[in-house]
Parts: C-alpha cells; sequence; structure tokens
C-alpha cells in the first residue's frame, strides 16, 4: 500500500511548481490585458474627440481584450486548480500530524437533543466530522452528517459503503480532482434552494414563441450598433430598437426575475457540480455501489455531466447582465430575456432529475470523505458487521480514540456481549484525568465509524449493529430553567427509552448522577444500570466514586475495570491502559498541590 506521507510531499511539490507556471501565465496575460485597454482608450480618444477615425477601429483592442479575458478565466482556473491542490496535499500532511482544524466543523447539522452527537464530539471545532469530510457541496456534507447522526443497522448497506470506501481509497487521482476541479472551492447552493427552483410554477410558457424572433432582434441591433460605429449608418434605427425593447421589458421583467428564484447568482456553484459530475461520468468503478451511483448520472436523451453543462453556461450568460463590461452587450443582444427562456426549456427537460443528481454526487462524495480518511490512517480495518442475533457484541483490540494522533493513542481491548462469558457491562472507574470519558468516547466513535462504514481505530473491532444512547457531557440551561442534574435525569431516561424502545444498543454513562449525594447517586445508578442491562443493552458506566464499583461486584452481567495514575518525580502521570477490577488510589489531592492549592 503507498505511504500516504511519501505520496502527499511528492505531489505537493508537483503542486507547487504548477502554481509557480500559473502564476507566471496570470502576470503575463494581466499586462497584455492592461497594454489592449490602453490601447483601446487611445483609439477611442482619436475617434471621439479628434475624428483622426471611426470609432468601429477602437473595437478591435477592444475584440482583443475580451479574447484575452476569455484566455485569461481558463489561466486563472488553472491557478485555483494548482492552490487548492497544494492546499489538499498541506492540510492532508497535517492531518497525518494529527492537525485537522482546517475542514468544516458541521455544527449546522447537528440535531437539537441528540442522543450522543454532543457527547461524542461529532460536529464542531476539533469534531469528528471535520476530521473526515473532504465534500464541497451541501449534499455531500449534509449525507456524512446524517451518517453519523443515524448509523446505519442495516449490515448490507454498511458492507456496501466499506466496498465502495475500499474501491475509493486506491483511487487518489479521482479524489484529488474532486477536491480541486470547479471555479469555487465549496459550492453553498442550498438544496433547498435548487428544489424550490425546480418545482416551481413555470411562468414563460406563453412567452416561449418569442425564441424564435429574439434571436433576429439581438441581430438587427449587433449589426445596426455596428454599422453606427463605422459611420455607415445613424444611430436612430437602433435607438428606437432599444426603446421599444425597453418597453417590453418592463412588461415581462417580474415573470423572468421569479424565473430565477433559487438559481441565479449561482453559475460557480453549478459550474462545480459540472465538473464533479463529468469526472465521476470518467472513471471505471469495481464497486457495484459505485458503479450503481454512476449509471445514475444519466438523463433523458443526454448525460447528466452534458446537462449540467448546459445548465452552466444557461446560468453564466444570465449573469453577465450584472457585469459591468458585458452589461451593455448583455442588453443589446437581449442576452437576459433569451436565457430565461432556455432556463425554463431546460428546467421543463431535465429539472425532474437535477435533485437526484445533485444527491448522487453527495454520495460520491461522503464515501470519498470515507476513503480519504481510511487512506491517511491505512493501519485503520474495516470491522467485522456481525448478523443480527440473540447475541449482542460489541468486542475490539487496541481500540483508540482516531481524533488523537496516532503516536499519542494508546489502544485497549473491550469484550461486552449478551452470551459467551462476556460481561454485558462494564464499571469503568479510575481517578481524574485517568482516561475514562476518553475511553468512553473511543468507544462511541468508533461504533458510529463502522456503522457509517468507515475504518476504525483499531487492531480489529467485531460488533453487531447498536444504536448508541450517552450521557457524558450534559450541561444545563438558564434558558430552559433547568440543573444539570435535572438535564442529566432526562437524558439518562432518554437513554434507556433508546435500550427498550430501538432496539440493540449501547450505552456510555460517565459519572452518572454525581449532582447529587453519594447515597441517592449509588442507588439511582444501580437501578438505571441494571434497567439498561435488563432491556438487552451493552455498555459501560464510568465513576471515581469507589461505592458505585460495587455494582459491579453485585451483578454477574457485569465487571469492574479501571484505569490508574502514577507518581513520576513528585507528579501526577498517567499510561491510559485499561486494567481488571477497581481502582485502589485517588489523585484528586496531587492534582490540587500540583495546580498550587495549599492542601
Amino acid at each position: 500500500m503507498t505511504d500516504p506521507r511519501a505520496e502527499y510531499e511528492h505531489r505537493a511539490a508537483v503542486a507547487q511548481q504548477d502554481l509557480a507556471y500559473w502564476r507566471g501565465r496570470d502576470r503575463a496575460i494581466s499586462w497584455a490585458r492592461l497594454a489592449t485597454m490602453v490601447t483601446f482608450l487611445v483609439l477611442a480618444w482619436l475617434a471621439v474627440q479628434q475624428r483622426a477615425l471611426a470609432l468601429g477601429w477602437a473595437l478591435v483592442p477592444l475584440f482583443v481584450f475580451v479574447a484575452l479575458m476569455v484566455v485569461h478565466e481558463r489561466v486563472l482556473g488553472n491557478r485555483k486548480r494548482a492552490e487548492r491542490a497544494d492546499e489538499f496535499f498541506s492540510v492532508g500532511l497535517a492531518r497525518l500530524e494529527g492537525d485537522h482544524s482546517a475542514g468544516p466543523t458541521g455544527e449546522r447539522y447537528l440535531e437539537e437533543g441528540h442522543l450522543f452527537a454532543v457527547d461524542l464530539d461529532l460536529f464542531g471545532p476539533g469534531s469528528v466530522f471535520q476530521l473526515l469530510s473532504r465534500a464541497r457541496t451541501l449534499w455531500g456534507e449534509g449525507l456524512l452528517a446524517r451518517w453519523l447522526q443515524e448509523p446505519s443497522l442495516d449490515g448490507a448497506e454498511i458492507e456496501q459503503r466499506q466496498a465502495a470506501v475500499g474501491d475509493l481509497q486506491q483511487r487518489l487521482d479521482l479524489r484529488v480532482d474532486l477536491a480541486t476541479l470547479g471555479g469555487e472551492v465549496r459550492s453553498l447552493l442550498e438544496p433547498s434552494d435548487l428544489v424550490a427552483w425546480v418545482t416551481a410554477p413555470r411562468r414563460l410558457d406563453a412567452l416561449q414563441p418569442l425564441r424564435f424572433g429574439l434571436p433576429l432582434v439581438a441581430l438587427f441591433n449587433g449589426a445596426a450598433a455596428l454599422l453606427w460605429a463605422f459611420e455607415i449608418w445613424d444611430y436612430r434605427p437602433l435607438a428606437i430598437a432599444l426603446v421599444l425593447e425597453s418597453v417590453a421589458w418592463l412588461f415581462v421583467r417580474r415573470r423572468l426575475e421569479l424565473s430565477l428564484l433559487g438559481l441565479d447568482r449561482r453559475g460557480r456553484d453549478v459550474e462545480l457540480m459540472s465538473d464533479l459530475i463529468r469526472r465521476l461520468d470518467q472513471e471505471s468503478f469495481d464497486s457495484e455501489r459505485l458503479a450503481l451511483l454512476q449509471q445514475g448520472l444519466a438523463g433523458p436523451g443526454s448525460s447528466a455531466a452534458e446537462a449540467i453543462s448546459s445548465l452552466t453556461r444557461l446560468i453564466d450568460w444570465t449573469e453577465s447582465r450584472r457585469n459591468l463590461f458585458f452589461a451593455p452587450f448583455s442588453a443589446l443582444f437581449l442576452v437576459a430575456t433569451q436565457m430565461s427562456l432556455a432556463l425554463e426549456r431546460w428546467r421543463a427537460h431535465h429539472g425532474e432529475h437535477v435533485g437526484r443528481w445533485f444527491e448522487t454526487v453527495g454520495q460520491f462524495e461522503a464515501l470519498a470523505s470515507l476513503a480519504s480518511h481510511s487512506y491517511e490512517n491505512p493501519a485503520d480495518p474495516f470491522p467485522e458487521i456481525l448478523p443480527p442475533s440473540q447475541d449482542l457484541i460489541f468486542s475490539a483490540e487496541e481500540l483508540g480514540h482516531p481524533l488523537i494522533p496516532r503516536g499519542d493513542c494508546v489502544g485497549n481491548d473491550i469484550a461486552l456481549a449478551s452470551g459467551g462469558g462476556a460481561p454485558r457491562a462494564l464499571i469503568v472507574s479510575g481517578s481524574n484525568m485517568s482516561g475514562k470519558s476518553t475511553f468512553l468516547r473511543a468507544c462511541g466513535v468508533n461504533v458510529v465509524l463502522a456503522l457509517a462504514g468507515a475504518t476504525v481505530r483499531a487492531t480489529n473491532l467485531r460488533l453487531v449493529p447498536l444504536t448508541v444512547g450517552a450521557s457524558i457531557r450534559t450541561q444545563d440551561s438558564l434558558q430552559d430553567g433547568a440543573s444539570r442534574f435535572y438535564a442529566e435525569i432526562v437524558r439518562l431516561r432518554d437513554v434507556l427509552d433508546c435500550a427498550r424502545d430501538r432496539g440493540p444498543s449501547l450505552f456510555l454513562l460517565d459519572e452518572i448522577l454525581h449532582g447529587t449525594n453519594s447515597h441517592d447517586r449509588k442507588i439511582g445508578a444501580s437501578a438505571l444500570v441494571k434497567s439498561l442491562v435488563d432491556a438487552g443493552a451493552l455498555g459501560l458506566v464510568t465513576t471515581h466514586d469507589l461505592a458505585l464499583a460495587e455494582i459491579g461486584d453485585a451483578d454477574d452481567r457485569m465487571a469492574n475495570v479501571h484505569f490508574v495514575d502514577h507518581l513520576e518525580d513528585g507528579k501526577v502521570a498517567f499510561d491510559y491502559v485499561l486494567r481488571e477490577g477497581v481502582v485502589t488510589r485517588s489523585n484528586a489531592v496531587e492534582l490540587m498541590r500540583e495546580v498550587g492549592l495549599l492542601v
């Protein structure tokens, strides 16, 4: 398997060379454009002020300027792509060092009251989503977020995703292209905007016959303007035509504007989609899932790539009316009106398919995100998804947290099962900062990754698909008038309901009920854990209250494990290794002294 670090370093060097080349081309064309504009201004001055030549001659450098603009646009596109390639590999190298702060944080996708998203740091700075997401469209981001918050319980679906991720993992060129193609870094086109445009009533059907006459009017306007510039005609024929067209425009302007709602000013976003679809259309996939997705990029009479490319051109021409340089030409040739009518025809022909095409791109992006993560972590395996049965299993060797840099990550073994001698639940005791909460999050995050179709941070992981319920980071709410304790017991109720109503589940409870006294805490925690186990759930409960560790001794379906610290040169140190039994020491006093408290 290719070493990702060596491959990224090599490709980063190539990207930097490409970037230097396109920057040079950019500067050269910029100077050429400046020279042609100066020439145009000089000739225009000679024609208007000095009457030394016809104004039409000033159009020659203007046409050259337009041609240079077209070439310059392509050069700028190549420069931007080289910049994105350089950034892609730089960010990839940073991720290999444990820094994944460059990715999107995804807070917009967090569902309020979700049973584990906040507890497992799925969204936000330093989150699982930021680690994984390489998507450039909101379709891709949204689907990845949904896979994280709604883990699949369908083993066949998970295995299909695994096969697709494995296929994409080896296609670095494709994943680089998906990250660098197009005119925009990210598309901000909202799925809801596209749906609104596609499903909006057609308002221009009565005007469609004009499409046969408008090109002739535009041709007349162009010819009249050119003949006037070379002083063959006077200005009156053109002026009369423009006045009549302006009056007609007032009657149809509102309908034309309404027909563009949801897609106007979105040329770059749609161009990105067009480039992504065209690139995906060129690939030949081994995975059945990817091949079927690719087949979905087809349309009536043409491929999705061709249809979206034509949509991009139509939007670009429509938006030219806002460009100060092209606006006069747009008005002269009735571009906005002609393109609005053409967009309406495009929508009638392809509108019912465009949403499916964009969703397909989103699926490719979500799978490619998981594939990139797998490529950059070649030691992480795919988990073994076991078929549903009466016996629940969650077992792993060297299980670690994927957000912790590999060099600092300490893996631990875990085995939970409803049969076969393994405990259903672990009571995890330990001193402060010893790794209890991190271990809970490592278990939860790896389950989420496993059910999303991703690789996991372990040497191996076997599990039956499980729903997850967690109470790790419960907060009070001043707005709702809820104390932390009340918020916690409400969350614990929801976790118990999940175990009872939603099938096989994994519960992750951190320092439960520590907002009340020790006597009530022990009674409540014991009853809750037993209820969860009775409901058929597997899980872990952490505590630094040794009285709660008695729960594990009182029920043979549970077991005690612990993390411990030790002193090194008078300071508290941790090895983060999980051990059997109950912890026998506390470090609270040492930690207080370490920070300077006189105790």
